[in-house]
């Protein structure tokens, strides 16, 4: 899976240093199975439909969206070329087919191509990424579904009591609490209706280890006639 040449040098949040531990730690950590198995019947795969996975990591939602056994296209972007790397060998070793791109949020819509996916999905990765990027990523994502697509997020929301705030410290011990705290206040619906996106809703909330995860979902507008 040949990837394009990196865009300009941005700062990101990367992968644990230890590629091997990356997968356990995220399953520990975040009940993983909990929110990944409700994101998926969220998204509903359907037969012929282009998703997306930005912020794919090594490609764990890919797969189980494959699994899932109805999408047609599946498309992951990732600005960290050692986790596209881990994330090609596992989809190898699952017997997935999937096109693998580097690129940030901002550069969705660039990568894709605008108007052309049907569902964009995102998880675990608004949080680690400055306001203006999450602006710029959701923004980008409008442009790149198709009137009427859908993106679907999971990702630390509102922490809404002490307890669940106080074990997303350690989220943001890790993470910098500049770019974790607006998701912590629940900013994401917000963004997301700015960004254009209509019918948005927290749908699912999961308490975890680290601070409760929320699922979210939109719409771009059906275009509208002339």
């Amino acid at each position: 899976m040949a990837l394009p040449a990196a865009g300009p040098k941005r700062d990101f949040t990367p992968a644990v240093p230890l590629l091997w531990a990356y997968d356990p730690i995220v399953s520990l950590l975040t009940r993983e199975d909990r929110w990944r198995s409700a994101l998926i019947a969220q998204i509903a795969p359907g037969t012929a439909e282009v998703i997306a996975d930005i912020g794919c990591g090594t490609a764990s939602l890919l797969i189980r969206i494959a699994r899932a056994g109805r999408a047609g296209t599946l498309i992951g972007i990732d600005p960290d070329p050692r986790i596209l790397a881990k994330a090609g060998a596992k989809l190898d070793q699952a017997g997935v087919v999937a096109m693998l791109r580097q690129g940030y949020l901002r550069d969705v819509a660039e990568v894709l191509g605008t108007g052309g996916v049907d569902k964009i999905v995102s998880s675990l990765v608004f949080h680690q990424v400055p306001l203006d990027e999450k602006r710029r990523g959701l923004a980008a994502m409008f442009a790149a579904l198709r009137p009427g697509g859908e993106i679907h997020i999971a990702d630390y929301g509102l922490q809404r009591t002490a307890a669940m705030r106080l074990l997303f410290r350690i989220v943001q011990c890790v993470d910098g609490f500049a770019d974790t705290q607006p998701n912590a206040d629940g900013i994401l619906p917000s963004l997301m209706a700015e960004a254009g996106f209509t019918n948005v809703a927290e749908t699912r909330l999961f308490n975890t280890a680290t601070g409760s995860i929320s699922l979210y979902r939109g719409t771009r507008p059906a275009a509208v006639a002339a």
